[in-house]
């Protein structure tokens, strides 16, 4: 009985014996192998080099690749599905994906500051957003609202949060945050993304005034300092409703420094700094002012009124001597208001001579 003759399905070369490497559905021989096949890495098949999925270092079977790998895509490098990171919903290297500039920024990032609109008197805004996740996408998508020009906003972590960060402003002037800055959609984009402000314990509305809109030396920005504590003392009940904070963490994060016959002795008190920064109004800064009372929202037209209201306060405290701010009630201050955002709030918090609305809801 005759041998049986094998042969290479790839180049027709009779086999020797013992010789035969089947590739798919075909035999080939040693040459040919070596030639035209690759060993995959992971499953350790043979398999045509053109059906391989291959870098510099690594090579797959199309299976293989499937199951258990990514490409990077900024390198193509291959990457096992253990040690993929994502970013935007696509798969990189750890190389790769550390060369990301990351799109929230430490605790005690300071950027030098850039000034919009124009006028002497600017606004900083320090709003904190929880539960929606400290998330590098998220916080790229509300940038990418807020900053198509130019960079109005950066966003820091915050240890006071349990899964958020903070939006933070660039100074800017009333009118700009009011007619130029799109932060109805910045929030309205917050709340869709799951976070929250107003519905959590842990979220404030931080409102930076710069010094120097009060005066040209530091004598004349402390008369005026003196009589925004005086103001924010003797109207502390309604503040304190306008703030919509708890009793708690009124006294947690803004404490206030108790009335005085005079503002200038309220402001001794705050220079003492025994309450640090977690003050009404925080002095501790060089070049600003920080108004901490305000709870923190995701509502617009109760975000806008809070900057209105900061506005009024340092108006009154400017215009004002001490003696007119002591003999001017709280109905006399608002009834000098007209615009309509801060008018609608003032009503919702029965702040505007007890005048009723329907209220929305807080975010």
């Amino acid at each position: 009985m005759e041998e049986e003759v094998r042969i290479c399905d790839y180049c027709g070369r009779v086999l020797a014996e013992g010789e035969g490497t089947p590739v798919d559905d075909e035999l080939l021989c040693d040459d040919c192998v070596e030639e035209h096949c690759v060993t995959c890495d992971h499953c350790g098949e043979t398999i045509w080099e053109q059906n391989s999925v291959s870098d510099e270092d690594t090579c797959l079977c199309q299976d293989c690749f499937d199951a258990h790998y990514y490409r990077c895509e900024s390198c193509g490098q291959i990457v096992p599905e253990s040690l993929v990171c994502w970013h935007s919903d696509l798969p990189y290297c750890e190389r790769c994906f550390d060369e990301f500039e990351d799109e929230i920024e430490e605790y005690g990032y300071k950027p030098t500051p850039i000034f919009y609109g124009n006028g002497k008197r600017y606004f900083g805004v320090e709003l904190e957003v929880d539960e929606g996740g400290k998330d590098n996408d998220n916080a790229a998508s509300l940038k990418s609202i807020a900053n198509v020009h130019e960079e109005n906003i950066y966003i820091k972590s915050d240890g006071s949060l349990e899964d958020g960060f903070e939006i933070v402003s660039h100074p800017m002037t009333l009118e700009y945050h009011t007619e130029k800055m799109n932060w109805k959609e910045i929030l309205q984009e917050a709340v869709s993304m799951g976070y929250r402000s107003h519905q959590t314990s842990t979220c404030g509305l931080h409102v930076h005034v710069n010094r120097n809109a009060f005066g040209d030396n530091q004598t004349e920005q402390e008369d005026v300092i003196s009589r925004i504590l005086f103001f924010v003392e003797k109207h502390w009940n309604e503040l304190f409703t306008f703030s919509r904070r708890s009793s708690y963490n009124m006294s947690r994060w803004s404490a206030r420094f108790g009335f005085e016959k005079t503002g200038k002795q309220i402001l001794e008190k705050a220079k003492s700094g025994c309450n640090g920064r977690y003050v009404a109004v925080n002095l501790n800064n060089y070049h600003t002012i920080e108004f901490r009372l305000f709870r923190g929202t995701l509502k617009y037209n109760t975000f806008i009124a809070t900057l209105q209201m900061v506005s009024h306060i340092c108006d009154a405290a400017i215009s004002l001597s001490e003696e007119g701010i002591d003999a001017m009630s709280w109905s006399e201050f608002v009834s000098s208001i007209r615009e309509p955002e801060l008018i609608q709030y003032l009503k919702e918090r029965r702040l505007y001579v007890n005048e009723m609305v329907t209220e929305s809801e807080e975010m």
